[in-house]
């Protein structure tokens, strides 16, 4: 028995020549070392700043077609660390404002525990164990003797 062929127009292949396309690009392992990408920026506590890429990393399957440009989604764009500024870090202020909204999410309305997660609040309303009624494990929720006073941020 032979296998049916599907009906219907093949994909086109998009080929764009390499001198087109409009950022450089590099393959695997071949990248300056003042260009990376963004996981590495954040690895180094940098951010791009603002600043647009400044090179493509050419993905795995392309390195066998050096005459076109990669136009795959597995591809990643490199940023100069020249350009990068250093990643901001939050006020104090923003973390207890941070911190109250999380609160929001991961404490019950009924019996007042604050969860290590957040609830389901839009569609149940309460916990779990307040909605089936059943005791949740001590190491579920946070205790009030748990964490001294000043360190009760939880972002």
């Amino acid at each position: 028995m032979s296998r049916r062929q599907k009906k219907g127009r093949r994909r086109e292949i998009k080929r764009v020549p390499r001198s087109d396309a409009r950022l450089e690009e590099f393959d695997r392992r071949a990248c300056p070392e003042d260009l990376v990408t963004r996981r590495q920026l954040r690895e180094r506590g940098l951010s791009p700043g603002g600043h647009d890429p400044v090179a493509v990393l050419r993905c795995k399957a392309c390195a066998y077609r050096p005459d076109q440009a990669c136009i795959h989604p597995t591809r990643a764009w490199l940023y100069s660390v020249a350009l990068a500024r250093p990643k901001r870090v939050p006020t104090l202020e923003q973390e207890e404002a941070l911190d109250r909204a999380m609160a929001a999410r991961s404490t019950c309305p009924q019996c007042r525990r604050r969860y290590y997660f957040c609830l389901p609040l839009r569609t149940q309303g309460v916990c779990d164990p307040c909605d089936k009624g059943y005791e949740p494990s001590p190491h579920t929720y946070m205790t009030s003797s748990a964490a001294p006073v000043a360190h009760r941020l939880a972002a």
